[in-house]
């Protein structure tokens, strides 16, 4: 892609793909350049998003983020805590982030997903303001969903590892299958 066609995606907005009555929600962080210019989530040759959901028993087989359309077949969503794009996470403000998390209340409480997984635990830490806020499970439900911060599948979050990181997510895929639906069916 050439740089002027990422640098006009800049603030562009990417449409979620949900639908009502998710296993999960996964929640990015923004979109990138690469994903507003694409309007694929998680389109960064270097974003581990799509082998970690296959690696971790989410998909039967590595969807590309062209794929996207099929997550709702697998009971999956993506959406973003900030919508629009930017080429660095670190050029959000704390009042966008936070801004962010009181949409994500609204969405989570009328799409009723089991499962809301923010991908960035300091996303989430700045979103709902849970300072201490640690990978994994938390207290807090949101929109009726119950919430686990994922680590940043990014390529910059070279703390996680794709093995690492799909293990972390399969804890969550587990959680999911054992878990009954919000309505107890």
């Amino acid at each position: 892609m050439r740089p002027e066609e990422l640098a006009a995606a800049r603030d562009r907005i990417v449409p979620d793909v949900v639908a009502g009555g998710l296993r999960v929600l996964f929640c990015g962080i923004n979109p990138s350049l690469m994903t507003a210019a694409t309007g694929h989530h998680f389109a960064h040759p270097g974003n581990r998003f799509w082998p970690v959901l296959h690696l971790s028993g989410f998909t039967p087989r590595r969807l590309s983020p062209a794929e996207q359309g099929e997550l709702p077949s697998y009971g999956l969503g993506i959406t973003n805590v900030v919508a629009r794009a930017t080429a660095r996470a670190d050029e959000l403000t704390a009042e966008e982030y936070r801004a962010g998390g009181q949409i994500l209340v609204e969405k989570t409480g009328r799409l009723w997903p089991r499962w809301l997984a923010v991908v960035g635990v300091t996303a989430y830490r700045t979103a709902f303001g849970e300072r201490r806020a640690r990978i994994g499970p938390q207290e807090r439900i949101i929109g009726g969903a119950r919430v686990w911060a994922l680590p940043n599948p990014s390529g910059l979050n070279a703390h996680w590892t794709v093995d690492s990181m799909a293990e972390e997510y399969a804890r969550l895929r587990a959680a999911v299958d054992d878990a009954a639906p919000p309505d107890g069916g």
